[in-house]
């Protein structure tokens, strides 16, 4: 096994100009496989409540679910760094909640870091938690837990306003302690701009080349999740269509009294 993935190791990737592989999972097998094939880091994200639980959005996922699954990928990963996603409401309230249950994720769930969206608004909240001596992955962009905010899932920064925003926001984070700042749907050309101002590194979804890492949700990679494809997923595998075949042979034999078969009776 390769050395364990660190906070530290990413900014090592950053100044060795080595792209950062990151990906989501949420259970223990999955995150095993992650693992051994060599993901840098394994983000246990809310996006669980639209591809395991089938809601329409992430906002409805609670701490108890997010720990139990980050406590199940925790387990599998010996490599990976473990990035726990807290959900809504869990540290919009007041700066004291937001380190309570980022402490959680790391006591119960087993995490290594956490990850938080939003930009200038929660700097000091980050200070907080950073200082409380817990890691923490920025979220800027995209925030989909603010999407009746947005009122859809649109790219961000299109504007001279909205593009300082998200330039002030990603070094306010990186100020306040962040080790990485996921940026989400935002233009290449200002992710770029943003990925060259900060020491720290940046993951990219939907913004192009030039952040220093990606990321992707799994079932979306595996071609799992059929609602709908965002136009930043490349599809790596059509998993659903092997599954839909292969329960489609097991009904017939079943049907059929062609399985189980002698050698496979006892």
């Amino acid at each position: 096994m390769k050395e364990k993935v660190t906070t530290k190791t990413f900014l090592e990737f950053k100044h060795k100009r080595e792209k950062i592989a990151v990906l989501t999972a949420y259970d223990f097998h999955t995150a095993r496989i992650l693992d051994q094939i060599g993901i840098d880091c394994i983000l246990v994200g809310d996006s669980a409540n639209m591809v395991f639980y089938g809601y329409p959005n992430t906002l409805s996922i609670t701490m108890e679910v997010m720990l139990y699954h980050t406590k199940a990928v925790a387990n599998a990963a010996k490599r990976a760094l473990v990035v726990g996603d807290m959900p809504f409401m869990s540290y919009q309230v007041s700066a004291e909640q937001a380190v309570t249950n980022a402490g959680r994720f790391l006591k119960v769930g087993s995490a290594e870091a956490v990850k938080i969206e939003g930009g200038l608004e929660f700097v000091d909240t980050v200070m907080k938690i950073t200082t409380a001596g817990i890691p923490v992955m920025g979220h800027i962009g995209l925030v989909p837990q603010s999407i009746h905010k947005f009122g859809s899932y649109s790219v961000q920064g299109k504007t001279p306003e909205k593009e300082k925003y998200l330039l002030d926001s990603a070094l306010g984070l990186q100020e306040a302690g962040c080790f990485s700042i996921v940026l989400e749907a935002v233009p290449a050309t200002l992710a770029k701009k943003i990925t060259e101002s900060l020491q720290i590194p940046t993951i990219g979804i939907g913004a192009g080349v030039n952040c220093d890492g990606q990321v992707l949700v799994i079932n979306d990679l595996l071609g799992l999740f059929e609602e709908f494809k965002p136009r930043f997923v490349r599809q790596y595998a059509k998993l659903s269509e092997d599954i839909k075949s292969a329960v489609k042979n097991y009904r017939h034999d079943v049907k059929e009294g062609k399985f189980p078969s002698a050698e496979e009776s006892f």
